[in-house]
C-alpha cells in the first residue's frame, strides 16, 4: 500500500479521479436502475436545455435530473454496503434499503414537480 505522503496533490486527485470513474462504471453495469436513469438522461437533459429560457431555468431542470442520478448511485452503494453484510433478512438492513429507496423517490417526484411547475409556466 503507498505511504501516506505519496496520497497528496495531483497524485491523490488522480487517483480519485480513477475510483470515482470505477465507481460509475460498477453502478452502470450492476444497477438496471441507474442504466434506465441514465438512459432518460439522454432525454431529459437536452430537452432541459432547448425548453429552459433562461440559464437558470436550464440550470435547475438539469440540476433536480442530476439530482436523481446523485441519490440513485447513494441508494446503490447502501444497498451494496448491506448485502456484503450478509444475506440473512435484518430490519436494519431491510430499513436501510427502504430509506434509500425512499430518498430515490423523493427525488424523482421533486424532479417531476420540478419539470411540471416549469411546464405550467411555459404554456
Amino acid at each position: 500500500m503507498a505511504s501516506e505522503s505519496n496520497n497528496t496533490g495531483l497524485q491523490r486527485l488522480l487517483r480519485a479521479t480513477v475510483y470515482s470513474w470505477q465507481g460509475l462504471a460498477a453502478a452502470f453495469r450492476n444497477e438496471a436502475a441507474f442504466r434506465q436513469e441514465v438512459a432518460l438522461s439522454l432525454i431529459v437533459i437536452p430537452l432541459a436545455l432547448w425548453l429552459g429560457d433562461s440559464g437558470t431555468e436550464r440550470a435547475l431542470l438539469v440540476m433536480v435530473w442530476v439530482l436523481v442520478l446523485v441519490v440513485e448511485l447513494l441508494n446503490s452503494a447502501i444497498e451494496a454496503a448491506v448485502d456484503r453484510i450478509g444475506a440473512e433478512r435484518h430490519a436494519l438492513a431491510g430499513r436501510a434499503k427502504d430509506i434509500g429507496s425512499a430518498a430515490v423517490l423523493v427525488a424523482l417526484v421533486n424532479a417531476g414537480l420540478v419539470w411540471l411547475l416549469m411546464l405550467v409556466d411555459w404554456i
